[in-house]
């Protein structure tokens, strides 16, 4: 008897998975046109999802969103949780989470509203996200300055401009470094009459688009070189620090602000002055942030969280 190749193997374990998970036909029905056995057809089945030519995805259905949501509206002082499905690929949990405030803007956004944009590879993949949006004649303002790193495509003013041409408006640029080495340089700076005014016209923004991190000396404002890591572990370990909002504030898992020699360096809209935008977007794709997401919704300075199902779940597990 001729010997089957690996080749015709996977053939036959393909179409045996289509029929029976696209198909829907029935495995008795599958035995019978292929000539084998019921049993072998179980075995056959079993061994596709083992050697990946079957990938099983549960999604969620939008009733289990809906409960997941409202128990977040109850726990915490916000107005939507956008929860986006689980997805083991980081960069692809981040286009999925992207996608959903994409979305909610494109329906939320009316004419001559204003935006401050933040910085971050979360709050970039918004202005990347593929998708047909109306056109808004929107401003969109950068609410924190520019990092060191030329063409960084997660810069607040690249990002800004990104999401300007997405949505037919226009991008204003803030002037300024995003850090500065002391409080002093930092006060200079902002008694600069373009830069005052620009984060002035951001205070008055009606929806704010901010990342949430969490510390670890690996966190982007690491690799930006803003902070060491010394620093980082010393703010978590001994001060209780779990993260931050728009690489501004730094609080603890109860929300209450903590000073660190982090403090008073970064130029951009603060804490306090997120809390009187009527609109905070906060979004956080990366499954270990479940903490700093936890500690930010205490703040009172979000009103929609953009994260993703299984960081919902951890929220409320860790907040009963």
């Amino acid at each position: 008897m001729e010997k089957k190749t690996v080749s015709q193997d996977n053939e036959l374990l393909t179409e045996i998975a289509v029929a029976y998970y696209q198909d829907e036909i029935t495995q008795e029905e599958i035995a019978k046109k292929f000539g084998i056995s019921r049993i072998k057809v179980g075995r056959l089945l079993k061994r596709a999802k083992e050697e990946g030519i079957v990938e099983i995805t549960v999604r969620y259905h939008p009733v289990f969103s809906t409960r997941l949501e409202q128990q977040m509206l109850e726990r915490f002082p916000i107005s939507r949780a956008l929860i986006a499905l689980d997805h083991q690929n980081e960069e692809e949990q981040r286009r999925q989470v992207a996608a959903l405030v994409s979305g909610y803007l494109a329906m939320s956004l009316k004419e001559d509203m204003v935006l401050a944009v933040g910085q971050g590879r979360n709050v970039a993949a918004i202005a990347d996200h593929i998708g047909s949006v109306a056109q808004r004649n929107c401003k969109f303002i950068c609410g924190i300055g520019g990092t060191h790193r030329p063409g960084d495509a997660i810069n607040a003013d690249h990002i800004s401009r990104r999401l300007a041409k997405k949505f037919g408006g226009s991008s204003e640029t803030l002037y300024a470094p995003a850090y500065v080495e002391n409080h002093a340089l930092k006060a200079a700076f902002m008694q600069n009459g373009t830069i005052k005014e620009t984060l002035d016209r951001a205070r008055k923004a009606d929806i704010a688009l901010v990342g949430i991190g969490d510390m670890n000396e690996n966190s982007y404002m690491v690799k930006l070189g803003w902070f060491t890591p010394h620093e980082i572990i010393d703010a978590s370990l001994n001060q209780g620090v779990i993260g931050d909002i728009a690489g501004y504030d730094f609080f603890n898992a109860q929300g209450q602000h903590v000073d660190t020699v982090m403090n008073d360096r970064v130029i951009g809209l603060s804490i306090d002055e997120l809390r009187k935008i009527p609109c905070v977007i906060a979004i956080a794709s990366e499954n270990t942030k479940a903490l700093a997401i936890l500690g930010a919704l205490r703040t009172g300075a979000i009103d929609i969280i953009a994260t993703s199902a299984l960081n919902i779940r951890t929220i409320l597990n860790m907040s009963q």
